[in-house]
């Protein structure tokens, strides 16, 4: 069955309508003499210009060498445009800025997998969907029972979110466009759900039932706090810094856990297992889990009067120690998502008046030196949106090891979406990554008895 979808199509004719060629001159280190290649240079609609080698290897012999693909464009995408010189950020072309100040999560959520925002009638239809979906299967309850109740909830996700594929055998099909936009509803509606859930399980408190008389973001807030004891009612201070949260991590162009979801993709795993090979990469504290490593950076730290003496570790190259939540792998200019969030986290900080929480005060102060020292004005070592993202949910009593799951919510979005862009790419094959071979040349066997010391 065809794919293609309308915006796949429309980024295949683009590049067959704007390239050029380059030529290449290869020389081998062994005698022959030396070969030559043209390869297309294609030219997107923002950003650097890739040569395209696919034809490089069957006609030179030769195949590229980019360790963490950091120079390498592993597909064509509309969804979302980094400049990290720039510090900026779009989604299908909107500054994450006007999209986290003025829509909501639903909303970009619409944005990323259609491609454009929604007009009235189709957001209301949408709404419908999530919310009809938030629901999770019951026997899903008894599932979480074989966990330990100390289990971490990124752990109890990755089970759980991997075995709803053993749930909901009517939307597996991936080829199959209905079921598809089946599956992806169901994924955005019931993380949520299943968060709060790994939630309450570790804390020994009854599950809570989604809310279809809530937002996205504040039922989420309701099933995680809320006990059958007592009502209550959603801070919109909080929903709304929540929902900015959801919005700034949604997605982020070809990040490690994005990729893990494409890679897995490609071999036509159903969305169910590819979402849950994301949340497993996700795990990773130098990628989802870096605002937990802030807090914990800050319990390191202590006391503000520490601040001087682990900046200058910082500093120090032979040191192991790291300031966790400043700077950004692609952004060598200030993540335009944590600036959204530094006003969002004082707003959360004067609505709950906590602003004599050591860590939180602790925060802030290095937040005021970091930005006023030399060395990480140089550097460009800006608080990131880990830092501040941190600092929020701190305050607002979610426990750190619910950090990164709430970072995995938000990214199912990114995920659903480039996955489905993934299926209608038809230039797209089963990801399998070539290497630089360093090991033994051929050998032989022998028998045990005749092998020496």
């Amino acid at each position: 069955m065809e794919l293609k979808g309308k915006s796949q199509a429309m980024t295949e004719r683009f590049l067959d309508e704007n390239y050029e060629l380059a030529h290449l001159e290869v020389t081998p280190g062994e005698p022959g003499g030396s070969q030559s290649v043209d390869l297309p240079v294609l030219h997107g609609t923002m950003g650097p210009s890739v040569l395209d080698i696919r034809k490089l290897y069957a006609e030179t012999g030769y195949f590229t060498y980019d360790p963490g693909y950091t120079s390498t464009a592993s597909c064509a995408s509309n969804i979302t445009f980094i400049d990290g010189e720039k510090g900026i950020l779009l989604h299908r072309g909107y500054p994450i800025e006007e999209l986290a100040e003025k829509s909501t999560f639903l909303e970009v959520a619409y944005l990323l997998m259609e491609g454009n925002l929604p007009r009235k009638k189709d957001f209301e239809s949408f709404v419908e969907s999530i919310t009809l979906h938030t629901m999770v299967n019951e026997q899903l309850h008894n599932f979480f029972q074989g966990f330990r109740r100390d289990a971490h909830p990124m752990a109890i996700m990755v089970g759980v979110v991997g075995a709803l594929s053993a749930f909901y055998h009517d939307s597996l099909d991936i080829h199959d466009p209905k079921q598809r936009l089946i599956a992806s509803h169901r994924l955005i509606a019931k993380m949520p759900t299943l968060a709060a859930m790994a939630y309450k399980y570790s804390m020994g408190q009854p599950f809570i039932y989604p809310r279809n008389d809530l937002g996205y973001a504040e039922n989420f807030i309701h099933m995680l706090f809320a006990t059958p004891a007592a009502p209550y009612k959603v801070n919109p201070v909080i929903g709304n810094a929540l929902d900015k949260i959801l919005i700034l991590h949604a997605d982020h162009e070809q990040n490690p856990s994005t990729s893990t979801v494409r890679l897995a993709g490609s071999s036509g795993a159903n969305p169910f297992a590819c979402v849950a090979a994301g949340i497993a990469c996700l795990w990773g504290p130098i990628h989802g889990g870096a605002n937990e490593a802030v807090i914990n950076m800050l319990k390191e730290i202590g006391h503000k009067d520490r601040i001087l003496e682990y900046i200058k570790r910082a500093r120090d190259k032979n040191d192991p120690f790291r300031l966790m939540g400043f700077g950004h792998r692609v952004y060598k200019h200030y993540d335009p998502r944590a600036a959204v969030l530094r006003k969002t986290c004082q707003a959360v900080l004067d609505e709950l008046g906590n602003h004599d929480d050591p860590l939180l005060k602790l925060a802030k102060e290095l937040e005021k030196i970091a930005l006023e020292d030399p060395y990480f004005i140089e550097k460009k070592l800006y608080p990131n949106v880990d830092f501040y993202s941190g600092i929020i949910l701190k305050a607002i009593g979610i426990p750190t090891s619910m950090f990164t799951v709430l970072f995995a919510v938000a990214r199912t979005v990114g995920w659903i979406a480039q996955w489905m862009e993934m299926l209608e790419d038809p230039s797209q094959k089963i990801g399998r990554p070539r290497q630089l071979y360093t090991g033994s040349t051929l050998r032989h066997f022998s028998p045990l008895s005749q092998r020496k010391d």
